[in-house]
């Protein structure tokens, strides 16, 4: 009797529709400064998180990397903000979701232009630029395409200074012209500061400068220690009692009539180096077959087929890894709103053909093209709660 083939033996996929799709228009990240804006009078802004009261000066402190599972996991670490989690400061902290994926690029997108992914146009840590067919790097803007092109519409701080209203960053001076910031945190002020303790000064006092006020700060070192040594570590754990000092200095500087908001843009889970968590792309055939392009990151895959090959790639991502990942064609991917409840034509090509979710501790990774990534502690980039929640913390003065 013949043996059972290899595709005969893989279990029922994960059915796309049971991913749990982001709280887009209610309580995600690209909610959180048309919420604000709206209520400092800024026109064409609405209000998605509906519990968030006015207020005349507000402040977003994005915590690169911190989500709202591994703050809940740490309170000995995170006094303060453990503190905010509760009502005793004004405040009642409760998660949002990022969007997916939940990446640094994508979700700095979605709060600066207060749009979903599928809108704003950077739907992956790499995606295909249909237009040269390459893979473009949209944390890196690697290789360089115009940012205006890319990603067309105005920044909520945009409009917040035309509305009148005084808009800064506050962030390290690396980032002031970078394609990143111009595409999706720029307009207004920027003010560059290396240390984190500047940065809190110069946001209080930017906060304090004019009635109305819409800050930004940010802080990318937890993400930075959970990538390399896990998000369990000694040093990642000091640098959430780093942070954690850094809200508080901050949230006992604010002026008058003012709010902070302290979010994240992604979680992040450990996964094991061993072959069963980290499936190798490079070294599986099947997986490559039919293959042009890889994108994405090892927890979000964006999968750009040969030309004729796309139906029989998603018949054999589903049948290889579609018991761990939620694997979906574009159509699907799109028709189920994971990017958002529409997507713009000039971003639909951007998606892979195929799009595969990790649901369980694993990672796919590409050894030879993405060694760095590869090697990394830390991932992020799924729709699990582990990645997709992020804090929302308010502190009133």
């Amino acid at each position: 009797m013949a043996q059972p083939t290899t595709w005969d033996t893989h279990p029922e996929p994960l059915p796309v529709d049971s991913a749990p799709v982001p709280e887009y228009g209610s309580g995600s990240l690209a909610d959180l400064l048309p919420t604000l804006a709206a209520g400092l009078g800024v026109p064409g802004m609405t209000a998605g998180i509906t519990e968030l009261t006015p207020a005349d000066r507000n402040c977003v402190f994005l915590i690169d990397g911190l989500g709202w599972e591994q703050l809940r996991a740490h309170p000995e670490d995170a006094p303060f903000m453990t503190s905010l989690l509760g009502t005793s400061r004004g405040g009642t902290g409760r998660p949002i979701t990022a969007g997916y994926p939940a990446t640094t690029a994508t979700s700095l997108a979605s709060v600066g232009t207060g749009l979903p992914p599928g809108a704003h146009g950077l739907p992956g840590y790499t995606v295909r630029d249909p237009a040269t067919g390459e893979l473009m790097n949209q944390l890196r803007w690697q290789p360089w395409t115009a940012p205006a092109v890319w990603q067309p519409y105005p920044t909520v701080f945009q409009l917040a200074h035309e509305a009148g209203v005084h808009a800064a960053q506050v962030s390290s001076p690396a980032f002031e012209n970078t394609p990143l910031t111009k595409v999706a945190l720029s307009g207004g002020t920027f003010v560059g500061q290396l240390s984190g303790e500047d940065r809190m000064d110069i946001a209080a006092e930017q906060l304090a400068a004019a009635d109305r006020a819409l800050v930004y700060t940010y802080y990318s070192e937890v993400d930075g220690s959970g990538h390399r040594f896990g998000v369990d570590s000694d040093t990642w754990r000091g640098q959430l009692a780093h942070v954690d000092r850094l809200v508080q200095r901050l949230a006992e500087q604010l002026p008058p009539r003012s709010a902070l908001y302290v979010t994240a843009d992604h979680g992040m889970i450990d996964v094991p180096f061993d072959e069963e968590h980290r499936i190798d792309f490079d070294e599986d055939w099947e997986l490559r077959a039919g293959v042009a392009l890889l994108g994405g990151e090892g927890r979000a895959r964006h999968v750009y087929a040969l030309p004729g090959a796309q139906d029989d790639v998603l018949a054999c991502w589903r049948e290889v890894l579609g018991e761990q990942f939620w694997v979906a064609s574009r159509e699907e991917a799109v028709a189920a709103g994971w990017f958002g409840p529409r997507v713009d034509a000039r971003v639909r090509d951007r998606i892979g053909d195929v799009v595969a979710a990790a649901r369980d501790d694993v990672l796919l990774i590409a050894s030879e093209r993405e060694p760095r990534e590869s090697a990394m502690v830390g991932n992020h980039g799924s729709m699990t709660p582990a990645e997709q929640l992020v804090p929302l913390l308010e502190v009133r003065p």
